[in-house]
């Protein structure tokens, strides 16, 4: 008699030990490790850092408010005169316009708006030649040095123009004689006009020019 054969194992079975093997090797994750000699690194280039990002938003903040002094000069050089007449009515002074229908203060207001809204396209566009990545400090750092400048070339503007005292100005012309009147910004929303043009123009950059963030799923899938 011969002996029974003894039936090969199933093709499907496997040992404990590969099994342990092939679950160890499903269950590493994927795309964690050094990356291979060169290759380029998807992860840790999140920018110069918050507190990087906060130091260069306070130098522009301070930069940006600084240029007000500048706004603030060509807006009293290039403003409209709003011409004042003096007159003398029973031993007391009057003040009053010369050309009741000119628009002259209409132009100050105007001036000083279409030159801050230059200066907030040139801020703008200076922050994003230096910094193209761009950020919210420095968006912050745009709307809040524009809001100081404006301030400062108002303030300066006034003080650079004639005299508030008009009874005085009057008085020292003489009688009849026409002088100008104290440089004043009546539309006060002329003052977020620096603001509005770098935020628009700032991100209208950024978003155009603005260099792109990797996409590390992407580049994790072939190796999955």
């Amino acid at each position: 008699m011969t002996a029974p054969l003894t039936p090969p194992p199933p093709p499907h079975e496997q040992s404990p030990h590969s099994s342990h093997e092939a679950w160890h090797a499903v269950s590493e994750p994927v795309g964690i490790g050094p990356a291979p000699h060169g290759a380029t690194a998807v992860y840790g280039a999140d920018g110069p850092g918050m507190r990087t990002e906060v130091r260069e938003a306070a130098l522009i903040t301070v930069g940006v408010a600084l240029a007000g002094a500048l706004l603030g000069v060509l807006w009293w050089w290039l403003a409209p005169h709003v011409p004042l007449v003096g007159d003398k009515v029973d031993n007391s002074w009057v003040v009053y316009l010369k050309d009741t229908e000119g628009e002259q203060a209409i132009g100050v207001d105007g001036t000083f708006t279409l030159l801050a809204a230059g200066f907030g396209v040139l801020s703008a566009l200076v922050v994003f030649l230096v910094r193209k990545r761009g950020g919210v400090p420095l968006v912050v750092a745009l709307c809040v040095g524009g809001l100081l400048g404006s301030l400062l070339a108002w303030r300066l503007g006034v003080w650079l123009g004639p005299p508030h005292n008009v009874i005085a100005h009057a008085k020292a012309v003489g009688k009849g004689v026409t002088f100008s009147a104290p440089l004043k910004l009546g539309a006060k929303g002329a003052l977020l006009a620096w603001s509005v043009a770098a935020l628009v123009v700032h991100l209208g950059l950024t978003a155009l020019f603005a260099p792109r963030d990797p996409d590390p799923y992407g580049a994790a899938a072939p190796q999955a």
